[in-house]
């Protein structure tokens, strides 16, 4: 699988949301050790904090890679960010960009980039050649994160777990199915820019075999209950061919997001749901944990309903940016799978 060359300069333009800059913000925070720097093209817009350099700089300092790392509506790259771009090309960095519009179809840039025999990246069309899923049995094990909904930390918990688990001495690794987690882990598969028949073969693909003591940990996408990205998210379930789920939440969400007329499951029929799925590929499938958002709450309140749900399902239950991972993450240990 095409491997992006770190380190990074992070591009931030001028966008002035901070959740527009969520895709820079999780390179930095899971990966500080591969960011060089920031480049804004405005002085008041969104800052991870990093330092401010120039293109020829961040090159002297040994960025190999310029990441666009901010998303906007409709995923449209700004006419007015090609000359930055253009810039990183002639210094003969690599240009990484996680929008819908591909860099890839713009002429000029491809032309330059050519010249400069350097690459661009755009990480959700970014992919191997696919076939269709197969679920035939592989070694190795597997983790695929599981959601009552989308946007409840799929891929803070698998990053999460995956240092944990190294923290132990197992052998772990983050497999990547987004955009912003492709760029944190350098390789993966966009699995919402995969064509629907060819999602689960693209998990097979980026979970291959491995040890049977080696780990996978598989970002997962959107929920069996969303109208709008279930199919996506039976698809990763079936590809996974998962050992273990562990099921991600946020306390108190009244309904789907972006869908107000939409319920939300229980946990028990997200769980039970979610487990009858991933028996097609794996009978034995089975509950890892929870891993639940309680910034709606106090501290008192979210650490109840957590041993509440830990003790309802047997299984341990945390907020891994409150309370951190490391007892889920123990607890697959000793399971001995």
């Amino acid at each position: 699988m095409q491997q992006i060359p770190m380190p990074y300069l992070l591009f931030l333009g001028d966008v002035m949301d901070p959740l527009a800059a969520k895709t820079a913000r999780g390179i930095h925070v899971w990966r500080p050790e591969s960011c060089v720097g920031q480049i804004r093209l405005a002085t008041d817009s969104v800052s991870l904090g990093l330092e401010e350099l120039d293109i020829a700089t961040a090159k002297a300092r040994g960025a190999k890679t310029m990441v666009l790392g901010t998303a906007n509506a409709g995923g449209k790259l700004p006419g007015h960010w090609i000359d930055s771009i253009k810039t990183a090309i002639r210094a003969g960095m690599n240009v990484a960009n996680g929008l819908h519009q591909g860099l890839n179809d713009i002429p000029e840039l491809v032309e330059l980039a050519a010249e400069h025999n350097v690459q661009l990246f755009d990480v959700r069309h970014m992919r191997p050649e696919l076939d269709v899923g197969s679920g035939k049995k592989r070694s190795g094990k597997r983790i695929l994160t599981v959601g009552t909904d989308c946007s409840v930390g799929k891929m803070y918990t698998s990053l999460a777990l995956e240092s944990a688990m190294r923290e132990i001495g197992m052998k772990a690794d983050f497999r990547a199915t987004g955009q912003t987690g492709v760029l944190v882990a350098g390789a993966g598969i966009a699995i919402d820019a995969v064509i629907a028949d060819f999602i689960s073969g693209a998990v097979e693909s980026l979970s291959p075999a491995n040890d049977d003591d080696h780990w996978d940990i598989i970002e997962g996408q959107g929920s069996l209950y969303h109208p709008s990205f279930a199919g996506v998210s039976m698809g990763l379930i079936h590809g996974a061919q998962a050992h273990l789920l562990v099921m991600c939440h946020e306390l108190g969400r009244k309904h789907m997001r972006h869908l107000p007329h939409q319920f939300m499951p229980t946990l028990k029929q997200c769980v039970d749901t979610n487990l009858a799925a991933a028996s097609l590929t794996n009978p034995d499938v089975q509950l890892a944990g929870f891993s639940l958002n309680t910034s709606g709450v106090d501290e008192a309140e979210a650490k109840a309903a957590l041993a509440e749900i830990s003790r309802e399902f047997g299984v341990p239950a945390t907020d891994p940016v409150r309370f951190g991972i490391s007892e889920l993450a123990q607890s697959i240990k000793d399971r001995g799978l």
